[in-house]
């Protein structure tokens, strides 16, 4: 968890906000560090956490956790994905008290976890008290193709000639983020941690479909349970990729607050790694007034993260 991006947007794991649907993106650079972020922030808060990594393995997230220095012992579930920014979103769900869902697509639950040690958190810990649940798709999705699985998977439509029905994943995540009867006291509202949506649309599904999947899952998480989604999404700049932009768009007009990492315009710097575009809407409250936004420069260190107005690094000063 970076202390300074709590500042930034206003918040601790202590007065963290409900059913909301944070959106992650980046834009030539890596933004998997908000990902770490997040999930340390919500493990702080207490809440149980579901993590789907697409990208990533659990060491990954674990060690960037601990190098965070997260201290409580916590509870989040799990699934795999990305970097920069899924990093800063797994350390920050984890301390809050969370429970956790993390939907992991790419990396292994190795990658995330030795990232949560770096950032000062232990994802095995947490997975071995119930508060984060993860989804590691780079070993589910060996076990469907190699094994003949007796029940339905979350990533079933992998194994079908016409991919498009993402409602086992969705089964997926509704059950491990339940509330159980003796967890209702323990945790505070659950979160969907999803690593990312991109890989998704690598894997065939369409734009429709992943929206779709968002859109219950904010029922369920965000709506019922009174929690939250936080969710990676690449922006390739690709004008003719049609089907990122539209889930891009999609997304966007569904978020209360996105954060957008880009690279910089004038090219690699050693003490400017980017710029985070900070931007907080009002889905439910259509407006005439320009939804209000900031934009930082930063810089990635080992165990932290730095941030400041543009122009103004320590190194030009």
């Amino acid at each position: 968890m970076f202390p300074e991006l709590n500042n930034l947007l206003n918040t601790t794991p202590d007065k963290a906000e409900q059913g909301k649907l944070t959106l992650l993106c980046d834009a030539k650079t890596d933004g998997s560090f908000l990902v770490h972020h997040f999930l340390s922030f919500y493990l702080k808060a207490n809440c149980k956490v579901c993590f789907v990594a697409l990208v990533q393995s659990f060491s990954h997230y674990n060690i960037v956790g601990q190098k965070l220095v997260w201290e409580d012992e916590n509870k989040i579930a799990e699934t795999s994905e990305p970097a920069h920014l899924t990093r800063d979103m797994t350390c920050a769900l984890c301390p809050a008290n969370c429970k956790v869902c993390f939907v992991a697509l790419v990396q292994s639950f190795s990658h995330y976890n030795i990232v949560g040690q770096k950032l000062g958190i232990s994802l095995t810990v947490a997975r071995e008290r119930g508060q984060l649940v993860f989804l590691e798709a780079l070993k589910s999705s060996v076990d469907i193709f190699f094994q003949t699985p007796s029940e339905p998977q979350p990533l079933q439509f992998l194994r079908e000639a016409s991919a498009g029905d993402l409602r086992p994943l969705y089964a997926f995540v509704r059950e491990a983020l339940k509330p159980g009867d003796d967890e209702e006291a323990s945790w505070r509202p659950p979160v969907l941690l999803v690593d990312d949506l991109s890989v998704l649309l690598s894997l065939g599904m369409g734009a429709v479909a992943v929206l779709d999947f968002i859109h219950y899952c904010r029922a369920t998480v965000c709506a019922e349970l009174k929690g939250n989604i936080v969710a990676l999404v690449h922006d390739r700049g690709d004008a003719e990729d049609e089907e990122n932009d539209l889930l891009l768009s999609g997304l966007s007009h569904q978020s209360h607050l996105i954060l957008r990492a880009e690279g910089l315009a004038t090219g690699f710097c050693k003490d400017v790694h980017g710029q985070l575009r900070i931007l907080w809407r009002r889905p439910s409250k259509p407006t005439a007034q320009r939804d209000p936004s900031l934009t930082y420069q930063y810089k990635i260190q080992d165990k932290t993260a730095s941030f400041f107005a543009k122009g103004l690094s320590p190194a030009v000063l």
